[in-house]
């Protein structure tokens, strides 16, 4: 039976020439800053943002959550979608790691305009907390891989910018957004004050984020991943397979939005399903008839693995390990249900 894994873009395994180059790579101890491969990651990540510096974490969820810390005090307040990751999953680290509150949006499939923000930053008043950051998504994993654009981000960061608040972009996916954008990764920089960028989802390292930010934030945001256990030690390893990655896995993202939207047209013309979201990107999510749970057991039979996330909505994400042929299995079994 072929059998295809779509439960999220973080199942993938590294391939023969990441493996090889994780074997070769030269280590040493980072957190005395003498991993060379670490240091040699964090600087090509920072160039390709035009950013100054980055720091290496093991997980997506510890560089944005350390960057609430950098940008944040206590009695403080950030303002984001009411989909976003760093407030839904990332296991209250908002409240316990920086002590602040969140500011909730209904931004359309996770997608904020200044137009929605600009009201809700709190005036100077004992009553409220104190606004100081704005957090952005992209792609939205909730909104089904929805992007934002530069033209989108450039009035956000202006007003970030007149109002004295920081931006920060929770960029897990920022690869596949700028795949399908075609927005330069360089520009990112002239408007986010810290951008958290994931290596071990589309782009198929087996760990790993990089933050990025100027160099006095970097290094706040160094001693900030000390007290959260993340000073990794000869992780030079693991930085390798995230260096190759960014040389030879970011073009064939388009591969994984093409194999998407294959699936999703097959899903639109299924009597089982009611609703799917537009697909932008490696992200699918659609609405069935039946309750999730029993769609997904009988995907399953069929050697599909995917997970819900409504009682009747489920998600299949595409990503490196899904080929052609099995992205054929996945409509066939899609046109028998």
């Amino acid at each position: 039976m072929i059998t295809v894994d779509l439960r999220s873009d973080t199942v993938t395994k590294p391939t023969a020439g990441m493996l090889e180059a994780m074997f070769n790579a030269k280590v040493g101890d980072d957190v005395f800053g003498d991993d060379e491969t670490i240091n040699q990651l964090e600087a090509k990540a920072a160039a390709m943002f035009g950013m100054e510096a980055g720091i290496y974490c093991p997980s997506g969820t510890m560089t944005n959550q350390i960057a609430i810390k950098c940008f944040t005090q206590p009695l403080d307040e950030l303002i984001a979608d009411q989909t976003a990751h760093v407030y839904r999953y990332e296991g209250g680290g908002i409240a316990f790691n920086s002590a602040v509150s969140t500011r909730l949006l209904n931004g359309y499939r996770g997608i904020l305009t200044a137009d929605m923000i600009e009201p809700e930053i709190n005036a100077e008043n004992v009553h409220y907390p104190h606004t100081s950051l704005v957090v952005l998504e992209n792609t939205v994993n909730k909104g089904g891989g929805a992007c934002y654009t530069l033209d989108q981000i450039k009035p956000i960061a202006e007003l970030c910018q007149q109002r004295g608040l920081k931006l920060h972009l929770d960029g897990a996916r920022i690869f596949n957004a700028l795949a399908h954008t075609g927005d330069k990764a360089y520009d990112y920089g002239k408007y986010f004050d810290g951008i958290s960028v994931c290596l071990s989802k589309g782009l198929g390292a087996p760990v790993g984020s990089v933050l990025l930010a100027d160099k006095e934030t970097i290094k706040y945001a160094r001693r900030v991943r000390k007290v959260l256990g993340g000073g990794m030690r000869q992780a030079g390893f693991l930085a390798a397979a995230g260096i190759y990655a960014l040389d030879h896995h970011v073009e064939r993202l388009k591969n994984d939005h093409a194999h998407a939207r294959i699936i999703a047209e097959a899903l639109a013309a299924s009597p089982a399903v009611t609703n799917v979201l537009p697909v932008e990107t490696n992200i699918i999510l659609f609405d069935t008839v039946d309750l999730a749970d029993a769609v997904l057991q009988k995907l399953a039979a069929q050697g599909i693995h995917a997970m819900s996330t409504d009682k009747h909505r489920i998600r299949f994400v595409l990503h490196l390990d899904v080929h052609p042929e099995q992205v054929e299995h996945v409509v066939s079994v899609v046109k028998s249900l």
